[in-house]
């Protein structure tokens, strides 16, 4: 709940920054103040191509305009400051926050090492402006409260790094976790003596579609959602790939997890359409067995998806040993 309440607060923050930004750029260009209105405008761009204005922007190319129009801000910036007097000079007060947010630390240290140099060589051209002293001491000293905020910044995500056990598009559990975690639930079921299946749920999609569009990483959130609510609260899920996620059911038989399969393949079905996605979604089925592993469990479900999506998708398919001994028979014969 706490990641839902950051990111809905941080996606509001953006959009107010969005128009208040628009709003000054109008504003400054009305008073005949054109480097301040396009710096006004090339922020307001800056915010809309980030993921704090729409999640989907995460990758290229929101990644690389994103990029492109820091670096063109704080060109603006600094060329601002050889045209006095200093109207939007103290923005680059905020610039090296912006940086190390948006950044990788690399480039973020770099994009910020080059506009300390460019203010630091206008002030020394600056000599008539009374203000340029004030400014570098200013300068500095949100610098080094920059630099400790960045360095607490990664000194918390270090720190929670091992603590995190969920995704946060999806709010699935992480894909680290699985193994452990299915491992102690193969333990709990044979010790005593109790069913257990898992599940993996895949959308359908061509073989050459490698890279899934942004209007399907759009509703990751809302399926996993989705698979959350069909869920007991003791069964578990995780994303184990871009378009993928396994279910653990403790406690159910192949056959009961291959009918609750077959209901969540329909409700995501629908949720698919209602958005416009012409996709299907297809399972697989694997049912605990003698002799079976964490790694082997995982194995016979993506079996028997593969199988599944092989058939033509939009299906459930429950693995068994026999049947895949007479699919890898047959094929052998064939050659």
């Amino acid at each position: 709940m706490s990641q839902m309440a950051e990111l809905f607060l941080l996606s509001r923050f953006a959009r107010f920054s969005f128009v208040a930004l628009l709003a000054l750029a109008l504003f400054t260009a009305w008073r005949g103040l054109e480097v301040a209105a396009v710096a006004s405008i090339t922020g307001a761009a800056l915010i809309w191509a980030t993921p704090a204005f729409r999640p989907d922007r995460l990758k290229q190319p929101w990644q690389a305009m994103t990029w492109a129009l820091l670096a063109a801000l704080t060109l603006v910036l600094c060329a601002s400051l050889w045209l006095p007097p200093w109207v939007i000079g103290h923005w680059l007060y905020a610039l090296p926050l912006i940086a190390f947010a948006l950044l990788p630390l690399g480039w973020a240290a770099l994009l910020t090492l080059f506009a300390l140099v460019a203010i630091i060589a206008a002030n020394q051209s600056a000599v008539g402006l009374a203000e340029r002293h004030q400014f570098i001491s200013s300068l500095l000293l949100t610098l080094s409260l920059s630099g400790i905020l960045v360095f607490l910044r990664e000194y918390k995500s270090r720190q929670l790094a091992p603590l995190r056990r969920t995704d946060e598009l999806t709010q699935a559990a992480s894909r680290e976790y699985l193994s452990a975690d299915l491992h102690k639930e193969i333990q709990r079921s044979e010790r005593e003596g109790t069913d257990m299946a898992v599940i993996l749920i895949g959308l359908d999609l061509h073989l050459s579609d490698q890279d899934p569009d942004e209007d399907i990483r759009a509703i990751l959130p809302r399926i996993g959602r989705f698979l959350h609510s069909q869920l007991r609260d003791f069964d578990t899920y995780y994303r184990v790939a871009d378009l993928q996620f396994l279910v653990i059911l403790p406690g159910i038989a192949t056959a009961e997890a291959a009918s609750r399969a077959e209901q969540i393949r329909k409700g995501l079905g629908t949720l698919l359409t209602s958005y416009g996605l012409n996709l299907t979604v297809s399972a697989g089925i694997a049912g605990l067995n003698i002799g079976d592993d964490a790694d082997s469990l995982q194995q016979s479900a993506a079996n028997a998806l593969r199988r599944a999506q092989q058939q033509g998708g939009n299906r459930v398919q429950s693995y068994s040993t026999w049947s895949e001994a007479q699919t890898t028979a047959a094929k052998g014969s064939s050659q």
